[in-house]
């Protein structure tokens, strides 16, 4: 697959980026995405969530009267979950929402992700960005040039870049990120893929690599 380079006004530069079709032109497999999304949103979830016993609210221990002849129903303790202020019976308790998913099936959601990617004609790659300093006024002019300034922006880098980084990182619909670090979640949730122009030599190269 052929992709225009655009530079930071947003005109082709007169050269092409080669996105392997391994990665980019796969049938995507909708079940093992929603597997993958499943898994991050999941593991976002702190589970510390904790409600008190019976064994753990405060009060006394005391029958509160005897168990028959009373005419009333048979009662422990003011802990009694039946009380107010006592304990609750199946609350939650602090444990981990992490779901196991096995490598090659997150390894397919990614690429069924960016092949959904590809077919909707939502990647563009950039010429490499290089700043001198971290100015938010100037990378938000690059997302204006590429026509990206109302859509959610996955902006991808080949490695990490502090003044890029910080960068794009005021800018509300843009999630700046190195391409080691790209997941399922991130590309579904974007509107654009964007790749400067080494991130995407870099997806050639370990295509060919594979191929060998």
């Amino acid at each position: 697959m052929q992709v225009d380079i655009l530079n930071k006004e947003g005109k082709k530069t007169g050269r092409t980026a080669e996105l392997p079709d391994d990665i980019f032109g796969i049938e995507p497999n909708d079940h093992v995405i929603y597997l993958s999304v499943k898994q991050f949103l999941a593991a976002q979830r702190q589970g510390t969530h904790k409600v008190k016993t019976r064994a753990e609210v405060h009060g006394a221990s005391r029958k509160l009267h005897r168990q028959k002849g009373t005419g009333g129903a048979r009662k422990g303790n003011i802990r009694n979950p039946l009380y107010k202020g006592g304990g609750t019976v199946f609350g939650p308790k602090p444990h981990s929402y992490d779901i196991k998913l096995n490598r090659k099936v997150k390894d397919l959601a990614k690429i069924s992700a960016l092949s959904y990617k590809a077919k909707e004609n939502a990647i563009v790659v950039v010429e490499d960005l290089k700043l001198d300093a971290p100015k938010t006024k100037d990378a938000a002019s690059v997302i204006k040039n590429l026509n990206l300034a109302e859509k959610r922006t996955l902006f991808v880098l080949p490695d990490y870049n502090e003044n890029v980084q910080l960068s794009l990182r005021n800018i509300p619909t843009v999630l700046g990120v190195l391409l080691a670090d790209i997941n399922t979640y991130d590309i579904v949730n974007s509107d654009v893929l964007v790749l400067t122009e080494n991130a995407a030599k870099i997806f050639s190269e370990e295509a060919q690599e594979a191929e060998a």
